[in-house]
């Protein structure tokens, strides 16, 4: 494995289970930096629990919390705040509720829609329609989100809803990024459904069906909780650098290798398909410290850029593809404040800014308010997040040039004025893999150049999903291919 982040801490971690459990393997993890866990990073301060990159997961998707329970973190899973859940939107300087029953971007209650001043009445009507749409959607193939959630729902729900959303999870532009690698379950509705409203619906009914007959089915049994509704978003009580920390954890150290950053990767003596001896193997990994090891395989869980900069000796092409998937950069900053500050705070986990208010900040969160265990009793932290694909230039600035910058904003925004504590300011250069219009088609091509390239395997957030489930998930099927590969051939 090449790159210690969630991703290939997962893979390593299934490789060296399968060695434990009798599998010819023997695994080896490389990273360039001399930590692991890549962008998850949890720091402790006078009792805050800081996350430097991202602070939770959507339950919905169940790689993270299943391998949190495989790791014995089972107890430290915990769910956000739904219950408090309240997101706003910055419009014309002020800050308004998204409405509530909006599914992202699917409206699903009525009243909130019509009352919303977020949308003018063009865009109501739009949402009106689009439920009565009657036929499923024709093949279009692959669009901007903005073009998308335009056609269903008109300008504003672009600029005032979509947009910002997107901002804040992907640091992207709604009208670069694609529909059907971003909103994959929405693209599909439509082809099948054509109103997203009422296939969201119908989707929304199938699962309280299947809840209740969870329910039953399981209500006779001693070791069934009660039903619950499954929170948005999930972390660990002590941070998420609990989960890399355990899987850093349970890997030989002796099977680490930290501080090489690979330069790139050739075929070594004896070509390919030296896998019956052990002095001809398939591939050297070539560090620019001028340190080499050889493997039979390579699972690559680096950003893509660089991984097809590792590549580009073997196969030219891929390396080309690889490294024209583009990146945002993004900045957190993270500020402690003591208890008069929740006066001066909404209710709610946070807001979202379009970039048509024309502020630099993209996004705050109320971390106190959307997980416990993340501040002091009756104490605040806030998170704000800077940079994107608009705004990379931010980076540059000093870490007082950028507090002082978003303390000036949450003073316009929030009539927030109060003196932190404490601030840790974050960089993540080139961090966030983005899925422009045709991304699906760039990762087809990707896996077909693999294919003439076995024993070599991709892992991690830019290909099929940003998340750490996502990571998880791939860096899990990649440790799988190369493990049938080295063994069975």
């Amino acid at each position: 494995m090449v790159g210690g982040g969630v991703s290939g801490l997962t893979a390593a971690y299934t490789l060296a289970r399968a060695r434990q459990n009798g599998a010819p393997v023997e695994e080896l993890l490389i990273e360039a930096s001399g930590r692991l866990g890549g962008v998850i990073q949890t720091e402790t301060v006078d009792g805050f629990t800081l996350e430097a990159g991202p602070d939770s997961f959507l339950a919905e998707k169940p790689q993270a919390a299943a391998l949190a329970r495989e790791l014995r973190l089972g107890a430290d899973l915990m769910g956000s705040n739904d219950h408090a859940r309240r997101t706003y939107i910055l419009h014309r300087g002020r800050l308004v509720p998204m409405p509530d029953g909006l599914m992202f971007l699917v409206p699903t209650r009525v009243w909130p829609m019509v009352t919303t001043p977020l949308l003018p009445f063009s865009t109501k009507l739009a949402a009106l329609g689009e439920l009565l749409a009657s036929s499923p959607g024709n093949d279009r193939g692959d669009e901007s989100v903005a073009s998308f959630v335009e056609r269903h729902y008109g300008r504003a729900m672009v600029e005032n809803i979509a947009d910002p959303l997107l901002a804040g999870v992907y640091g992207g532009d709604s009208a670069e990024l694609s529909v059907r690698s971003v909103l994959p379950r929405f693209w599909e509705m439509e082809r099948q459904h054509g109103s997203l409203t009422r296939a969201t619906l119908r989707a929304m009914r199938q699962r309280r069906v299947n809840s209740n007959h969870s329910a039953a089915v399981d209500s006779g049994r001693a070791d069934t909780a009660p039903p619950g509704k499954m929170p948005l978003f999930m972390t660990l009580k002590g941070g998420l650098e609990q989960l890399t920390g355990r899987l850093a954890e349970t890997l030989d150290q002796s099977r680490v290798q930290l501080g090489h950053r690979v330069a790139g990767i050739e075929l070594a003596p004896g070509g390919p398909g030296g896998l019956g001896d052990s002095c001809a193997r398939r591939f050297q990994i070539v560090c620019q410290d001028g340190v080499s090891f050889d493997a039979d395989a390579v699972i690559l869980a680096m950003p893509a850029h660089a991984s097809g900069s590792a590549v580009s000796a073997l196969d030219a092409g891929l390396g080309d593809l690889l490294g024209a998937i583009p990146y945002s950069s993004s900045m957190t900053v993270s500020m402690g404040f003591d208890g008069s500050a929740r006066n001066q705070l909404p209710a709610g986990f946070g807001y979202l800014v379009p970039r048509k208010e024309r502020r630099r900040m993209l996004a705050c969160t109320f971390v106190h308010a959307k997980f416990d265990h993340r501040a002091p009793e009756g104490k605040v932290m806030l998170r704000c997040f800077l940079g994107g694909s608009k705004d990379p230039e931010v980076l540059a600035l000093g870490d007082t040039e950028v507090v002082d910058l978003a303390r000036r904003e949450l003073k316009a925004v929030l009539k927030f004025a109060a003196e932190p504590m404490f601030y840790r300011v974050h960089r993540w250069p080139a961090s966030m893999a983005q899925y422009p219009v045709g991304h699906a088609e760039r990762v087809r091509s990707i896996e077909q150049r693999l294919q003439s390239l076995p024993g070599v395997y991709l892992s991690g957030n830019a290909y099929s999903g940003i998340g750490i489930s996502d990571c998880i998930r791939t860096g899990r099927a990649a440790a799988e291919k190369a493990l049938q590969y080295v063994t069975v051939g």
